[in-house]
């Protein structure tokens, strides 16, 4: 790749090699990470600790979130389950669908299961449009839904304080 200087129209780049004339290239890439075990009940959505932040090159760049995240889930009855959402800053763009067997619903009792402690790996992936080049934060919220029902994050079935991992890529469009 060539750069041009002349002193009346400052740098130029060739085509191609810009990187909003190079859709689909990936831009930058973050990684977070967490060991923090954390719980939640059916009282509310509680951030579980796993968190990443990007500050975008352009505002028409997409970011594309990967996340891997073990939990246990401690049921009491038929009827409990637990969900995992994904935000941008404060605002929930992925939402489990809190019905039977919905996308990021966790540890569903299923057939008469009435106390029961089920492990698990929560992986998601994203393609967002955050349309900002402002820093931007991305992380998830855990919600047990069910009396007497909790989640944990971070945890595995041989493992307290495992880790969880959100990866965030910006790509050009």
């Amino acid at each position: 790749m060539s750069i041009v200087l002349d002193g009346s129209n400052g740098v130029t780049f060739p085509n191609g090699s810009n990187p909003q004339a190079a859709p689909s290239k990936v831009l930058q890439v973050v990684q977070g990470t967490t060991t923090t075990t954390t719980s939640a009940t059916n009282s509310g959505w509680v951030d579980s600790t796993l968190t990443a932040s990007i500050t975008p090159l352009f505002s028409t760049s997409k970011i594309l979130v990967f996340i891997f995240q073990p939990y246990n889930v401690n049921v009491s009855s038929t009827s409990a389950y637990a969900g995992l959402q994904l935000l941008r800053n404060s605002t929930a763009i992925l939402v489990p669908n809190i019905d039977a067997n919905g996308p990021y619903q966790l540890g569903t009792a299923a057939g008469g299961v009435s106390s029961n402690s089920i492990y698990g790996t929560c992986s998601m992936v994203y393609l967002d449009n955050p349309a900002t080049t402002s820093s931007t934060t991305y992380k998830t919220q855990q919600r047990a839904y069910g009396s007497g029902m909790t989640i944990q994050t971070q945890i595995s079935a041989s493992v307290t304080n495992a880790t969880s991992t959100i990866v965030l890529m910006e790509i050009a469009t």
